[in-house]
Parts: structure tokens; sequence; C-alpha cells
């Protein structure tokens, strides 16, 4: 058997590493066990984490071994053989570690009432809390190997990671009445929702949270014209005065659920607005049909105020014309105006 003077690993220039074995399991005492700054060596014998060695310089002994002596009935004296085998754990902060939703999340936007499917992406940072958690739940679930890089961590942890993200968003977006428009202005305070709810799961296999940031929340851009739509019809209704623009979204809502094959409760159910939200809706719909909308026959005068029949070009009050008039460049001027906002001509 080789006898082996020094046992170390001086890492990788990537820095992309997480766990590393050493090749060779029959090892001697009085062997020099180097342990690198930002590493923790572990000494494992039949699956069991025996002892474990931080940042420095050790002669191996009876005395800086005792689990691993209790084990395997190690003698006193020099050179005496053994078998263990070593793990070394990177305890670096990794702050570089990129996430994302692969599929989007589907919800209705609680302010527009549109189905919206959001991902979302961004960077998480990790350290190692718990090397001996670490090794337990982590070293049995993954195939053997001399090298285990964080990529294969984030593999092995992506749909934790992503459910939660995912179950956060939408909880914060719902339950807040984020709306889609809003989304970009709420980035921190939703990564730090998401934070909270990832790092117990990452503590159960020795990890914590250093940080975890959301860079991006976007939808389709059918989505945000979807919006866009609703947005114009409300500036029109508004110009009007009156509820009607409160009664054709209520219906627009509605025609949706009707032409989904899972009808009304399975529109609202799918997109992940609740019940109660569904319920409101339809109350308020309720409200306003109940109500017939009675068109206005007047109007009032630009000049005098006074209540004039629709259509009418000039006051019978003060005789002031009210007729809509086109300037010279084709642009439509409103009753009053004197000057064309878009020319600058003198009416």
């Amino acid at each position: 058997m080789a006898i082996i003077d020094v046992v170390r690993f001086d890492g990788l220039k990537s820095r992309d590493w997480l766990i590393y074995k050493y090749p060779s399991e029959e090892l001697v005492l009085g062997t020099q066990l180097i342990v690198q700054e930002g590493q923790v060596a572990l000494f494992v014998r039949g699956g069991v984490v025996a002892d474990v060695f931080y940042p420095g310089t050790y002669t191996l002994a009876t005395e800086n071994l005792p689990i691993l002596k209790s084990l395997v009935n190690l003698p006193f004296g020099d050179r005496t053989p053994f078998s263990a085998e070593v793990y070394f754990i990177n305890t670096t902060v990794r702050l570089d570690i990129n996430w994302g939703t692969t599929d989007p999340i589907q919800l209705i936007d609680p302010k527009y009432y549109v189905k919206l499917r959001i991902r979302a992406f961004g960077q998480m940072g990790l350290k190692v809390l718990d090397v001996t958690t670490l090794f337990k739940e982590v070293i049995g679930g993954m195939q053997k190997t001399d090298i285990v890089k964080f990529d294969k961590v984030k593999e092995y942890y992506r749909g934790i990671l992503v459910i939660k993200a995912k179950s956060a968003i939408a909880d914060s977006i719902i339950n807040n009445g984020i709306s889609a428009l809003e989304i970009s202005t709420k980035l921190e305070a939703l990564s730090e929702k998401v934070k909270e709810q990832v790092s117990p799961e990452f503590e159960k296999y020795g990890f914590s949270v250093a940080n975890f940031f959301i860079q991006s929340i976007n939808f389709p851009d059918e989505d945000f014209e979807k919006i866009n739509k609703i947005l114009e019809d409300k500036a029109a209704f508004e110009i009007m005065g009156d509820g009607r623009y409160a009664t054709k979204r209520s219906f627009d809502v509605y025609e949706g659920a009707a032409n989904n094959q899972s009808g009304v409760a399975g529109a609202f159910a799918a997109g992940g607005i609740g019940l109660g939200a569904a319920m409101g809706m339809g109350a308020s719909m309720n409200q306003t049909v109940g109500n017939p909308i009675h068109k206005e026959d007047t109007k009032e005068c630009v000049s005098c105020h006074a209540k004039i029949p629709v259509g009418s070009k000039f006051c019978p009050e003060c005789g002031f014309n009210n007729s809509e008039k086109v300037c010279e460049c084709g642009n439509k001027l409103a009753p009053g105006t004197k000057f064309c906002p878009e020319c600058g001509k003198k009416v």
C-alpha cells in the first residue's frame, strides 16, 4: 500500500465546486491534512460522518480522530494504517446562482381581471450552513463522483425553488392586489417574501440563503395588449361620465369564462383568483345591470353652462355657437377654442 504523506485539495480555478471526494481511502496515522480557507474536511466511515476538520494544518493522530478511533479501534502509535473516506466541502458563499420559472405562473390580474402568464427570473446566493446535514442529505442522493459542482445542486433543488417562488409571487400579487403594471415596482418586497419562503427548505439540506433577488417579472406582449385595450376603453367611458365601463368589463370577464370549457368557476380557479373575488364581481355586475343606464339628452353650453339639447348648434339661452369647428390644418376643435393646439393658428 502506498503511504500518503499529505491529504489536501487545492480547489478548482472556476471555484464552482461544492464537494470533493479524496481519491484514496487508505490512510495512516501521521499523515498531514491541509484544509484550505473556505473548506471543511469530513472523515467518513461506513456512511457516517466521524470527524470534522476546519481550515488549518493537522497531523492525523488518535487525539484528533476521536470518533473515527472509536469506530475502527485505532491503536496508539505512528504510521498505523486505517481506512476512511475524506470529503472536502466548499463553504464559500456563491452569489451568482441563477434561477427562473420554466413554466409560466397563470393567474388573474387583481385590478384588470385579465388572465396573465407570468415568468420570473433572478439570482440567489447560497452558503453551506451545516456540513454534516449537507453530507447526509446531498451525497446520498447524488451519483458517486469525485467532484460535485454547484450546477448539480441547482438541478437537484430547482423543483423546490421554482414551486416556492411561484407560490410566493402568486400569493403576493393576488392577496396584495398588485397589478401587472405595478409588478416592476414591487420586486424588492417580492424578493424578500420569496426568500422567506425558500430559506427553510434549503436549511433542511444544510444551506443558508445568503440573498435572493427577483430581477425581472414579465409576461407575453399579448397579455399586455389586453390591459392596454382595457385602459383605452376605460378612458373612453370615463369621458362619457357614466357607469357603462363597469358593466362592459363584467360582461367581458364572464364572456371569457363562458368560452372556457370549464365554465365560470373553472376560469377563475385556473387563473388563481379566489371564489370570493368572483362572487364580488358578479354582485357588482348585477347591481349595474339591475339599474338601466339612461342616455343623457342634454349637454352643457360652453359659454353660459346652460343645459341644451344634444345636437344643438347654438345655445337657446345666450346664442353661443356650440358646434364643433375644424381648423385649416384639419384638426377638429372643441367649441369655444380660440387657438388651434396643433398649428397655433387663431380660430
